[in-house]
C-alpha cells in the first residue's frame, strides 16, 4: 500500500494541471478548498509551488496567472479570487498548514533586487535579515544560488514580486490600478498583519506548545538590546513558551513588511550601491568572507562574478508600482501612529523594565528602521528619472504622504483652514530624523519644476501641492532647526558619542537602553544624514543662499507662466468672440500656422483659470515658507508685467552663438516652455502636401490630390504657356493656376541672414473642395437651386459660371489697381 501513497501527490498535481485548462475558475477554487481541507501537508507540499505560480504568475512573466493587476470588481471572477486569497481564506490556510511542518521552497537569486543579487554574487551576506540563513550554495557555483524560504515567505515573495513583473495589458485595456484585485489585496494584507487596532490573529495550526514554529533560528535578543553584529538582524525573535500569544505571531508581520520593502523599494543604481558601502559594512562583509573561506565545502566562484560590474539593473517603476508604494506608506504611518499613548510617552529607561508587547515595539521602529532608507533612495531615483509630465503626480503624492505622518493619526481634531494648519510640536523629532527626505527631495523637485511647463494646469497643481504642504505652520521652523542641529560642529559630539555613528541598517537601534545618546537630536540628525548620504556628504541647506536663489528663479517662472496663461485666455476669448456664423463659412481665417497655441491642445478656459489660481496660491505659499519680502515680489511681478507684452512674444528665444549656430540658453528654454517666445516656424514645403486639417475630409483630400496631380502632369506645359502670356488671358490663368505668393522667401535658420527664393509652377489645386465648410456651402447652393426648381446640372453650371465671373472681376480689379 506504500507505493500508491507515494504516487498520489503526483497524480493529484497532474489532475489539478489538467483541470486548470478545462474547468472554470469557480469550480477549480471549490476543488482546491476541498483538497486543502482533506489532504495532509505531506501531499499538499508538492502542489504548493505550482499553485502559487498559477495564481500570481511565474517570476519571469511568461505565465500570467490570474492577472490580479487586471482583475477589477466588475469581473465575475473578482469575488471568487478575493475569497480564495483572503487572509482567512483557503490559500492562507494552506500556507499555515505547510508552515507547521517546516517545508522549504527555493527561489533563484536572479529574481532578487539588484543590490541584493550583486551582494550575493560577490560572496557576501546581504544586509537584510530576511535573507540570512536561507542561502543555498550548490557545488556548481554562485550563479545558481537559491533561497530556501518557508511557505509564508514563499507566498509573500511571489505576491510582492507580482507587482514588478512585466504586465501584458490587452489593447485598449485602461483601468484604474487602485480598483484592481491586487491593490485591494495589498491593503487587506496590511490591515490584517499590521493592524492599527488589536493584535494579529493567531495561526490556526500550532505545535504542541501552542506556538508556531519559528521560520528560522535566531538569537534570543529583543528590541531593546543592541546586537554586537554590524549587520541588522530581525527585530522579533523566537519567544519563550510563556510569552504573550501576540509575540508568537509577530514574525508574520515582520516578514510581510520586509518582503514588500525589499521587493518594491530595494532598487537603485550602481553608483548608489557603491556609495552605500560604508567602512563599517565593508568590515562586516570582510569578516563574512573569512568565515566563508573556512568552510569545508567552499562554493566555487566563477570568474568575474564577484565584481560590481555585474550589477546592471535598469530600474523603471511604473505608476501602478508607485501607487502601491504610497498605499504602503500611508498604512505604515497609521500603524505606527496607533501606538498606545502610554508607550509613546514612556522613557527608554522606564520602558526597558516594563512588559510591552512585541507588536507595540514593532510600531515604534517600523518606519525608521524598515522603510526610511530604501524609500528615500526609491523616491530620489523617481524624482531624477521620471518624465516631465503629469504622471509624476503619483510619485509626488507618495513623497507628500511620507512627510506628513500627522495626517494618519486617529486623533479627531477640529479641521483647520488650509492657511492656519499647524504641525503639532510632537512631530519635530520625526521631521529632524527624516531631514533629507524633506530638504534634499525638495531641492530635486525644485529643479524639476523649473523645467516643467507650468501653464499646464496639472503641472501647476503639483507646484501648488508641494508649496501648500511645506507652508504648514511650524514645519519650516522644524526643518530649519534640524539643519542647525546637523551643522553643529563635530567637537560637540565627541564627548557624547565616542563610538561613531551606527545607522539602523548597520545594527543600531533608535530605542536601545544602552545607547543613552540616542535621545540627543544632534546624534539623530547626523546619523540619519550619514546613513543616507555617506560620511562625506555635501549638505545644501534648504534655507541657504543657493536654494533661495533657485526659489526666486521658480517664482519668476511662475510669474511668466501666469502671464502666458492670461495671454492664452485673452487670445481664446478674442477668437471665440470673432467666430461667427459668417466667419465659419469662409470670411474668417482658417490658417492654423499663425494661431497661438498652448502647451497642450486641450487647454480650455477652465484649465487656464485653474492654472492662474494654483500659481497664485503657490506664490503666496513660497513667500510664507522662505519669508520673502512682499515688496520685492510685487516689484518683480510689475517688471514682468511691463516687459511681457505682445511684441515680445514675436522675438526669438534667448540664444547664444555657438560653433553650429544658435544655441538656446536656460532662459531661452524656459521662455519656450512657458510660451513667452518661440521660433517662427512655417510650413515651407508643397502646400498640397500639408498635414490634413481637422476641418478637412481626409478621403477627399487624398482623392482630389490624385486628380489634380494627373491633370498637372498631363497639361503642365499648356498651363505654363498660358500663365506666361502677358495679355489679359495670361493674367486670368495666373489667377486660377498660381499661388498669390508664387515666389516665397525661405530663411534657412535664425542665424542665417541670407534667403533662398523658390518659384512655384502653375498648377491646378482642388484641395479647397475637401473643406467641410466648402461642402456645406455647395450643399446650401444646391438646396436653394432645388427650391428654385433648378436641377443638379443647372446648379453646377451656375456655380462654375459664378466662380469664373468672380475670377474675371478680381483680375480686372487687380489690373486697375496696378495702373493707378
Amino acid at each position: 500500500m506504500a507505493a500508491p501513497i507515494l504516487q498520489q501527490p503526483s497524480f493529484l498535481l497532474a489532475n489539478l494541471k489538467a483541470d486548470s485548462t478545462t474547468k472554470p475558475l469557480l469550480q477549480r477554487c471549490q476543488d482546491l478548498v476541498r483538497i486543502i481541507d482533506e489532504y495532509p501537508a505531506k501531499e499538499l507540499h508538492l502542489i504548493f509551488p505550482w499553485l502559487v505560480e498559477s495564481v500570481f504568475g511565474s517570476l519571469d512573466g511568461i505565465i500570467a496567472g490570474w492577472n490580479l493587476r487586471l482583475l477589477h470588481a466588475r469581473s465575475s471572477d473578482y469575488n471568487i479570487v478575493m475569497n480564495f486569497l483572503n487572509p482567512n481564506g483557503p490559500m492562507m490556510k494552506l500556507v499555515y498548514k505547510l508552515q507547521a511542518e517546516e517545508y522549504k521552497y527555493e527561489i533563484p537569486v536572479n529574481y532578487l533586487p539588484g543590490p541584493v543579487k550583486a551582494c550575493i554574487q560577490q560572496g557576501v551576506l546581504p544586509d537584510c535579515p530576511l535573507f540570512h540563513n536561507k542561502l543555498q550554495f550548490p557545488l556548481s557555483g554562485l550563479l545558481t544560488v537559491n533561497l530556501a524560504l518557508n511557505p509564508f515567505e514563499f507566498f509573500m515573495f511571489n505576491f510582492a514580486y507580482c507587482l514588478i513583473t512585466p504586465k501584458n495589458c490587452p489593447q485598449g485595456h485602461q483601468e484604474s490600478s487602485t480598483d484592481s484585485a491586487y491593490f485591494v489585496l495589498v491593503d487587506t494584507y496590511l490591515q490584517y498583519f499590521l493592524p492599527t487596532e488589536g493584535s494579529v490573529p493567531p495561526s490556526p495550526f500550532s505545535d504542541s506548545r501552542g506556538s508556531v514554529t519559528a521560520p528560522s533560528p535566531r538569537p534570543s535578543t529583543g528590541y531593546g538590546v543592541h546586537s554586537p553584529s554590524l549587520l541588522k538582524h530581525h527585530i522579533f525573535h523566537q519567544p519563550s513558551v510563556n510569552a504573550d500569544p501576540a509575540a508568537q505571531e509577530i514574525w508574520r508581520s515582520e516578514t510581510l513588511l520586509q518582503m514588500f520593502v525589499e521587493i518594491w523599494l530595494h532598487h537603485y543604481s550602481l553608483e548608489m550601491y557603491q556609495k552605500l558601502q560604508s567602512p563599517q559594512v565593508k568590515l562586516a562583509l570582510l569578516q563574512y568572507r573569512l568565515s566563508m573561506s573556512s568552510m569545508p565545502c567552499q562554493p566555487h566562484v566563477p570568474p568575474g562574478s564577484g565584481t560590481l560590474h555585474t550589477y546592471q539593473e535598469p530600474f523603471t517603476p511604473t505608476e501602478e508600482h508607485v501607487l502601491v508604494v504610497r498605499l504602503l506608506v500611508k498604512h505604515l504611518h497609521a500603524f505606527s501612529n496607533s501606538l498606545k499613548p502610554e508607550q509613546l510617552t514612556s522613557s527608554p529607561s522606564a520602558h526597558s523594565h516594563t512588559h510591552t508587547s512585541p507588536l507595540e515595539e514593532f510600531k515604534r521602529v517600523v518606519v525608521q528602521r524598515f522603510v526610511q532608507q530604501k524609500l528615500y533612495l526609491f523616491l530620489q531615483h523617481c524624482f531624477s528619472h521620471w518624465p516631465l509630465d503629469a504622471s509624476f503626480r503619483a510619485v509626488l503624492e507618495t513623497w507628500l504622504s511620507y512627510v506628513q505622518p500627522w495626517r494618519y493619526t486617529r486623533e479627531k481634531t477640529n479641521p483647520q483652514p488650509d492657511q492656519n494648519r499647524t504641525v503639532p510640536d510632537k512631530w519635530e523629532s520625526f521631521v529632524q530624523e527624516n531631514l533629507l527626505i524633506y530638504t534634499k527631495l525638495f531641492q530635486v523637485f525644485l529643479n524639476r519644476a523649473i523645467r516643467t511647463d507650468l501653464v499646464n494646469a496639472k503641472n501647476a497643481l503639483m507646484v501648488f501641492r508641494v508649496s501648500k504642504v511645506f507652508a504648514q505652520l511650524n514645519l519650516a521652523e522644524m526643518i530649519q532647526k534640524g539643519e542647525q542641529l546637523f551643522l553643529e560642529p563635530e567637537h560637540v559630539l565627541h564627548h557624547r558619542q565616542p563610538r561613531g555613528y551606527l545607522t539602523p541598517s548597520q545594527g543600531g537601534s533608535y530605542l536601545s537602553s544602552r545607547q543613552r545618546v540616542v535621545t540627543d537630536m544632534v546624534f539623530r540628525v547626523k546619523s540619519h544624514v550619514y546613513a543616507l548620504e555617506g560620511q562625506d556628504c555635501q549638505y545644501k541647506q534648504m534655507f541657504g543662499t543657493e536654494l533661495r536663489g533657485a526659489v526666486m528663479k521658480l517664482i519668476q517662472i511662475i510669474a511668466q507662466a501666469r502671464q502666458t496663461a492670461k495671454r492664452i485666455s485673452d487670445h481664446s476669448s478674442e477668437v471665440a468672440s470673432n467666430s461667427s456664423f459668417l466667419s465659419w463659412f469662409g470670411l474668417g481665417s482658417s490658417d492654423l500656422n499663425n494661431t497661438f497655441t498652448s502647451g497642450e491642445p486641450d487647454e480650455s478656459g477652465e484649465c487656464l483659470r485653474k492654472t492662474h489660481e494654483f500659481l497664485d496660491k503657490a506664490l503666496e505659499n513660497l513667500c510664507q515658507i522662505f519669508k520673502l519680502n512682499q515688496g520685492q515680489l510685487t516689484q518683480l511681478m510689475s517688471n514682468l508685467d511691463s516687459s511681457q507684452d505682445d511684441g515680445n512674444c514675436k522675438q526669438l528665444p534667448d540664444c547664444i552663438h555657438g560653433e553650429n549656430g544658435l544655441m538656446l540658453t536656460d532662459l531661452g528654454r524656459r521662455q519656450i516652455i512657458n510660451g513667452l517666445r518661440r521660433f517662427d516656424i512655417q510650413y515651407q514645403g508643397d502646400p498640397e502636401l500639408q498635414p490634413i486639417r481637422s476641418y478637412e475630409n481626409a478621403l477627399l483630400v487624398r482623392l482630389l490630390y490624385r486628380i489634380s496631380s494627373l491633370v498637372n502632369e498631363r497639361f503642365g506645359e499648356q498651363m505654363n504657356a498660358l500663365c506666361s502670356r502677358p495679355d489679359f488671358l495670361g493674367r486670368l490663368g495666373r489667377h486660377y493656376l498660381t499661388d498669390p505668393k508664387s515666389t516665397i522667401k525661405l530663411r534657412q535658420s535664425p542665424m542665417s541672414q541670407r534667403t533662398l527664393e523658390r518659384k512655384r509652377h502653375p498648377r491646378l489645386s482642388l484641395r479647397g473642395l475637401a473643406s467641410y465648410r466648402t461642402m456645406v456651402l455647395l450643399l446650401l447652393f444646391y438646396m436653394v437651386g432645388a427650391f428654385l426648381s433648378f436641377g443638379p446640372g443647372s446648379s453646377t453650371l451656375l456655380i462654375v459660371a459664378g466662380g469664373f465671373l468672380y475670377g474675371l472681376m478680381m483680375t480686372l480689379i487687380g489690373e486697375k489697381l496696378k495702373t493707378h
